[in-house]
This record gives C-alpha cells, sequence and structure tokens, in this order.
C-alpha cells in the first residue's frame, strides 16, 4: 500500500495539578480554543472539548505522525503557558493523563458526555469518574500512583 490512512478517535482527559479549581468559567471557551489551535497544529483536530474548573476532556482524531505522549505534553505545556499569562501563575496540570479509543459509532455519545460535563459534575467529583472510566475499560492500575 503506497498511502498511509488511519482513522483513530481518541477521548483524552486530564486535571489541574491536585484538581485545583482554576478553570475560570470566564475564561474556559478561550482555553478549549487554544487547546483546538494546539491539537490542529498537530494534526490531530479536535472533534469536541469540554470540562469543568479543575479538568478537561477532549475528543480528538488522532493524526499518523505523532506519539500519543507528544499530543499531550505539547497540548498541556502550551495551554499551561498561556494560562499563565492570563493572570494565574501558579497554574499547572497534574502529570498524568487518561487516553481512551473510541469507536466511530460512539462518537454521539462521547459528544454528548462531553458536552454535558458541567451537569454530569453535580454529583460526580472527577476521581469518581476517572476511577469509573478506568474500571469500564479494564484498565489497570494502583490507585496509590495515580494522583499527584
Amino acid at each position: 500500500m503506497s498511502q498511509s490512512l488511519s482513522d483513530i478517535l481518541l477521548h483524552i482527559i486530564f486535571s489541574t495539578k491536585h484538581r485545583s479549581s482554576w478553570i475560570d468559567p470566564s475564561i474556559e471557551n478561550e482555553l478549549y480554543s487554544y487547546i483546538r489551535a494546539i491539537c490542529k497544529d498537530l494534526n490531530c483536530p479536535v472533534i469536541e472539548i469540554g470540562g469543568i474548573a479543575d479538568h478537561v476532556h477532549i475528543l480528538v482524531s488522532f493524526g499518523r505522525t505523532i506519539t500519543l505522549s507528544d499530543l499531550i505534553s505539547k497540548m498541556k505545556a502550551n495551554s499551561s503557558r498561556w494560562m499563565k499569562t492570563k493572570g494565574n501563575s501558579q497554574f499547572c496540570w497534574q502529570r498524568g493523563f487518561g487516553a481512551f479509543s473510541v469507536a466511530r459509532r460512539n462518537l454521539g455519545s462521547v459528544r454528548g458526555y462531553i458536552v454535558s460535563q458541567k451537569e454530569h459534575h453535580k454529583t460526580k467529583s472527577f476521581k469518581e469518574e476517572f476511577l469509573e472510566m478506568l474500571n469500564q475499560a479494564n484498565i489497570k492500575f494502583d490507585e496509590k500512583y495515580l494522583w499527584d
């Protein structure tokens, strides 16, 4: 085959360090636009993005020319620097992340889940949500190493 083709959809999740509520609603749309631009430049266009004050969910079409850890590292580093220019000199992301594959047939439900984050988190914390997602995906983990 002379051409490389792929269709990889990823649901990426990461929080602010210590789950601090640093993403103010007044700036979240700008932050999300900034993350969209980073991903677009890395050939990983954002399909949906959302979250609350302490974490983000990003659904991307994963490109063929970058590794997952490079994509997330560039997203975090650049958006963290940008957030600091907006007046929060303490801002930083947690060290780790979660990344889950998404079947194209489930695209609509994952988009809906991301869009409804504010409603969803009225009854569930980030920790509860993330542990539930890890368990549903059968990802093995040691909780003592999960949180920073």
